[in-house]
């Protein structure tokens, strides 16, 4: 496994002060699926995409940039770790728990991802 290290400069105008922040970053994290988890109570396939879907449709209200948030929404859906990764990289994801759970966007704005969003719990109730 290679580690990465580079510079990420951000340009900052505003009408105050026109300004340029350098943030060195070491060792830019490989995302992985969340750890096996368990949901309060059994739920079925159904409960959890709907859960999902309220998640994603509310997200942006939670703060932060909305192209950020449909990158990470489309990280979280690829079926591909490695898709999901050159998505994040993409889009200038700094992630802070490889899991996804917790991620920021270059203006320092913090995006945060419950499980539920990322994985299936251990007790799912699987459809017959």
């Amino acid at each position: 496994m290679s580690r990465y290290e580079g510079v990420l400069l951000a340009h900052v105008s505003s009408y105050d002060l026109t300004f340029s922040m350098v943030m060195i970053i070491g060792n830019v994290k490989k995302i992985r699926k969340p750890k096996p988890w368990k949901h309060p109570q059994p739920i079925t396939q159904s409960q959890l995409l709907q859960l999902r879907d309220e998640f994603w449709d509310t997200a942006p209200h939670y703060g932060g940039r909305k192209e950020i948030w449909d990158a990470l929404r489309a990280a979280a859906e690829a079926d591909d770790i490695s898709l999901s990764q050159t998505i994040v990289d993409s889009a200038g994801i700094i992630v802070q728990n490889a899991d996804l759970t917790v991620c920021y966007d270059e203006r320092g704005a913090k995006y945060e991802i419950p499980k539920y969003v990322l994985s299936e719990p251990t007790n799912l109730i699987q459809a017959n």
